[in-house]
């Protein structure tokens, strides 16, 4: 069997962690870099991730998060926020960091940067937030894989009060809203969830050739 789909086949919604057990730095590192690296539409990474280590502020999210034990029993709780708004200034910003990276005059990005203005800039705020959420998915998708190949539970979480997360961590005056929730750590012994069989659909039924 692959690789990959042995990482897919372990990993599980982790419902009870392991408080004794923490990520490494050295993982962590991985981690980190994995969600800096994630695909987003034209690259623009509408994101920001929020590495939650107070445990003052992990039990104040729990309360926020009906009461899942999750947020205080993981090693590490990455909350995965995303823009309100986008303009035109974000996409300037952008245009600068791909012509430093690239080494190339910023006016060589200038009929890229238009390009992206021209279909982002119609958007009513309301779209844009839902455009900017929909980046933060790609990326829990990626750490999800991630953490697996590193033999690292998880747990995507969107069983939350984003207003009281927003308001906790100061999100909305940042232009920022919290969108999704992942815990990271290692399963506890006594989670009977890890000897579920996974559900899925067969191949024959999910795909179709057409």
């Amino acid at each position: 069997m692959h690789t990959i789909i042995e990482d897919l086949n372990w990993r599980y919604a982790t419902k009870k962690f392991d408080s004794t057990k923490e990520v490494s730095e050295e993982d962590l590192h991985v981690i980190k870099e994995s969600l800096r690296l994630t695909a987003t539409s034209y690259g623009l990474q509408p994101l920001k991730f929020l590495l939650i280590q107070s445990k003052e502020l992990r039990e104040k999210l729990k309360i926020a998060s009906y009461g899942q034990s999750q947020l205080t029993e993981a090693s590490h709780i990455i909350v995965l926020c995303s823009y309100i708004d986008l303009n035109e200034l974000h996409i300037d910003e952008y245009m600068k960091d791909v012509a430093s990276t690239r080494s190339i005059p910023v006016e060589e990005t200038k009929d890229f940067g238009d390009f992206v203005k021209q279909a982002i800039q119609p958007m009513s705020t309301k779209e844009k937030t839902k455009w900017n959420e929909n980046q933060a998915y790609i990326a829990l998708g990626q750490v999800l894989h991630t953490c697996a190949s590193l033999r690292i539970d998880s747990t995507p979480m969107e069983g939350f009060d984003s207003t009281a997360y927003d308001q906790l961590l100061g999100l909305s005056e940042r232009n920022l809203k919290a969108t999704l929730v992942c815990a990271i750590g290692y399963r506890h012994v006594e989670d009977d969830a890890q000897h579920r069989s996974k559900v899925r659909k067969s191949t024959q039924d999910i795909f179709e050739v057409m």
